[in-house]
C-alpha cells in the first residue's frame, strides 16, 4: 500500500523516450493525494489493539503501522485519535438487540439500566473507551433518550431526569470496572488477597469495630452483591415514593 511520501514509477522523472517539452511538465507534477485505505481496516485494526492491549497502546502512530502506511497517510482519513475512538465505537450498539421495556416507567429505568450493564459486560474494551468522556456510539443513544423520558414520567424535570442517566450511569459504570479488576486479580498466580485478609486482625477491634466483626464474611458479602437491588435502592431515592403507593 502506498504512502504519502512516495511515488509511483512515471512520476519519478521522464524516460530516454521523452522530449523536451515533455521533461519540464513532468518534472513539475506534484504528488498526488495518498491512495485511499479501507476504512473497515482501520477500525477492525484500531479495535483488535483496545481489546487485546488497552486504550493506553492505542496511537495513530500503531494504526499507521499495522495497516501499512504512515501517521500522516492515516490524517487523511483520521483526523485524530477521539476521531478513531468514536469511529471504533460506531456501530457496536447495533450488534446488540434491543430489549422489550416494560410499560411501567420505573421497572423501564430498571431494564434499561441492567441492559447497559449486561452489554457492557462483554465488551470491556468498550467500558475503557467511555470512560475517556464524551465518546460514545450514535447507536446508543436510545437508551439515554429512553431513560429521560422514563424518569420524566415518573415526576422529575428533564434537568433532573439527566442528573438521575448520570447517577446510575456513574453506578453501572463502576460495577463494571469494579468486577473487571476482581476476575484481573483472581486470575494472577498465586494472589493473596490483601482486604481484608492481611490488613486486619483482632488487634484492629477497638479503632475499627465494624469492619472486623464483619471481615470473615466480606468476601461473601461483595460475591453476593445484587446490582439490580442496589439500582432499585437508588432509583427510589431519586425517584422518591411511587404516585400509585406501590413497592
Amino acid at each position: 500500500m502506498a504512502t504519502n511520501d512516495s511515488t509511483d514509477a512515471g512520476e519519478t522523472g521522464g524516460t530516454p523516450g521523452d522530449d523536451a517539452a515533455t521533461a519540464p511538465r513532468k518534472a513539475g507534477r506534484k504528488a498526488g493525494r495518498p491512495r485511499r485505505i479501507d476504512p473497515e481496516r482501520i477500525v477492525a485494526v484500531a479495535r483488535r489493539i483496545l481489546q487485546e492491549e488497552g486504550v493506553d497502546a492505542l496511537s495513530m502512530r500503531r494504526v499507521a503501522k499495522e495497516v501499512g502506511t504512515t501517521p500522516m497517510a492515516l490524517y487523511h482519513h483520521v483526523r485524530n485519535k477521539d476521531e478513531l475512538l468514536m469511529l471504533t465505537l460506531s456501530g457496536m450498539a447495533r450488534t446488540v438487540p434491543r430489549p422489550e421495556l416494560p410499560e411501567d416507567p420505573r421497572e423501564r429505568l430498571i431494564a434499561m439500566s441492567l441492559h447497559m450493564y449486561r452489554t457492557l459486560r462483554r465488551m470491556p474494551w468498550v467500558v475503557a473507551v467511555l470512560s475517556l468522556g464524551d465518546l460514545t456510539d450514535k447507536g446508543a443513544l436510545w437508551i439515554m433518550e429512553e431513560f429521560i423520558g422514563a424518569a420524566m414520567a415518573c415526576g422529575l424535570s428533564a434537568d433532573d431526569a439527566v442528573r438521575a442517566y448520570r447517577t446510575v450511569w456513574h453506578c453501572v459504570y463502576g460495577e463494571l470496572v469494579f468486577r473487571a479488576a476482581m476476575e484481573r486479580r483472581a486470575a494472577e498466580p498465586g494472589r493473596v488477597r490483601n482486604f481484608p485478609d492481611g490488613l486486619l486482625t483482632e488487634q484492629d477491634a477497638a479503632e475499627l469495630p465494624l469492619l472486623t466483626s464483619l471481615a470473615d464474611r466480606w468476601v461473601q458479602l461483595v460475591e453476593s452483591y445484587d446490582l439490580e437491588r442496589q439500582l432499585r435502592l437508588v432509583l427510589d431515592g431519586l425517584l422518591g415514593p411511587r404516585a400509585d403507593g406501590g413497592a
